[in-house]
Formats: C-alpha cells, sequence, structure tokens
C-alpha cells in the first residue's frame, strides 16, 4: 500500500461518517444546539468540508470548490467566502441552517476534488514543506494529515450529536 493510498483511505472513512452523522436529519436537527456555546452537525459539517477545501486547494494552487461550483452562492451563509468557521461564534455557528442534501452536496463535491489530488501523490509530494510560517516548517504530507485529523473529529463529534437529537 503507497502512501497516497493510505490518505485516500483515511478521507473516504471521513466521508463514510460524515453521511452517517447527516443522511435523513431535518434542518431543525442538524442545527441543534445542545448548550448556548455548542456546535452544530450543519456547522461541524460545513466547518470540516471548508478546511479540507481551503488547504487541499491552497495545496493544489486552485481555487476552492466553495466558490468554483458556486457552493458559497447556494449556501447564503452571512460569512465572507474566505470563512472556514475558525474562531467563529455561538450566533455565527448557528446561522449555519441549510438542509442535509445540501450539506452533502459540497461535502462529497469537496471530497472528489481531494480524492483526485490525493490520487497523483507520491511519497516525494509529501516531504515538499508548503507552509514555513510554523516551526518546524509544514510538509504537505502534514498538512494531509492534519486535516484529515480535524475532519475525522469533527465528524465524530456530529455523529455523537446525531445520537443525541434523534
Amino acid at each position: 500500500m503507497t502512501s497516497a493510498q493510505v490518505l485516500l483511505d483515511g478521507y473516504d472513512r471521513v466521508q463514510q461518517v460524515v453521511h452517517k452523522a447527516v443522511q435523513g436529519l431535518t434542518i431543525d436537527q442538524l442545527t441543534a444546539q445542545l448548550g448556548p456555546d455548542a456546535n452544530t452537525i450543519a456547522w461541524l459539517t460545513w466547518h470540516l468540508t471548508r478546511v479540507q477545501d481551503d488547504h487541499l486547494a491552497e495545496a493544489r494552487g486552485i481555487e476552492q470548490v466553495w466558490t468554483a461550483a458556486d457552493w458559497a452562492d447556494r449556501f447564503q451563509l452571512p460569512f465572507f467566502d474566505s470563512a472556514t468557521g475558525y474562531g467563529q461564534t455561538s450566533a455565527e455557528v448557528a446561522a449555519v441552517r441549510v438542509s442535509a442534501d445540501l450539506l452533502l452536496g459540497y461535502y462529497d463535491a469537496t471530497h472528489d476534488s481531494s480524492v483526485e489530488y490525493l490520487r497523483t501523490l507520491t511519497d516525494d509530494d509529501l516531504a515538499v514543506v508548503i507552509d514555513t510560517a510554523w516551526d518546524p516548517p509544514v510538509t504537505l504530507g502534514v498538512r494531509l494529515i492534519s486535516v484529515l485529523s480535524d475532519d475525522l473529529q469533527h465528524a465524530g463529534q456530529a455523529a455523537f450529536i446525531r445520537g443525541l437529537v434523534l
């Protein structure tokens, strides 16, 4: 198994968890806040997708799926198109009120773009430094694992919330 195949397996697992967490839920279930500062399934799914889209598009040097395929217009959120969810308030979390179909459509489009890219990678590609703002500098491999880790955590949180709202 190659490094790229390991990454593909990991990103496919995120997709499975996201679908299980979101499919069939109403907007009210997707946006249930279990506490005053709690994240929602809708926000967690939007956020994990935005981070994956943002980080992988930057690594590839391409436009994000969010804007390239008009997902930002379809979601009609009260945020800048560049928003990924970092540092958002509880009110901003609550503003992500969209359907399961819309969330999964954007997630799947981002996943497809990511998989297309991951299939092209070699071990040498993963060692390339892509961000020198950190100490130590971040390689492509570290960035891809960081996104994978963050996405799995948020997908798991969304799945946990689903169990509480059903």
